[in-house]
């Protein structure tokens, strides 16, 4: 039953965006709003955290507002608008990596700084960092490539999306077209 609602969203979000009656501002809150919402109810329901919530729906507003005026931007070729899509998911999962790379949550001993390191896993969200920290206070860097990606796609996504905010701010009516439908007719016809 799962995989069938499973396939049946794909295929639901799949018409979304090749149907050229819903307008891109649409389409661009369909597929960011449900992960985003994912987060905010982890972090209001499971961890208690209201401030951290209402911070990550604040800063989904701008990347959204952001991402609909890149979108938008007419003179902007394709190529930076589809390197947004792949950059952040990119960055999102590498920071997954690098705030899990010590395994705190598994039993105490498992985790690799204290079997292979013998030290205690440290990990830190924003700027994401993990690490092993040993009793005479050294430590030992732990997934330091994720952090390298990370970095890497948030420093080009906030450039991209640094240039989407500009359009918006310069021209608001930029926003406003991507959330409405225009039936383009040819002249022929």
């Amino acid at each position: 039953m799962t995989a069938l609602l499973a396939v049946i969203a794909c295929a639901f979000a799949v018409f979304l965006l090749v149907h050229p009656r819903v307008a891109p501002g649409i389409k661009v809150v369909f597929f960011t709003a449900p992960p985003v919402a994912g987060v905010v109810w982890l972090l209001v329901e499971v961890y208690e955290r209201q401030l951290t919530a209402a911070v990550v729906v604040a800063v989904f507003v701008v990347v959204l507002v952001a991402l609909t005026g890149l979108l938008g931007h007419p003179r902007l070729p394709i190529w930076p608008k589809v390197v947004v899509f792949v950059t952040v998911p990119v960055a999102a999962m590498a920071w997954l990596l690098v705030v899990t790379a010590d395994d705190t949550i598994k039993d105490p001993g498992e985790d690799p700084c204290s079997m292979y390191y013998g030290g205690v896993g440290v990990s830190k969200p924003f700027p994401p960092q993990a690490y092993c920290r040993y009793d005479d206070g050294t430590t030992h860097a732990l997934a330091s490539g994720a952090q390298f990606v990370f970095w890497s796609c948030f420093a080009v996504s906030l450039a991209l999306l640094s240039v989407g905010l500009w359009q918006v701010v310069r021209d608001p009516r930029t926003f406003l077209r991507q959330f409405r439908f225009e039936l383009k007719l040819t002249e022929g016809a």
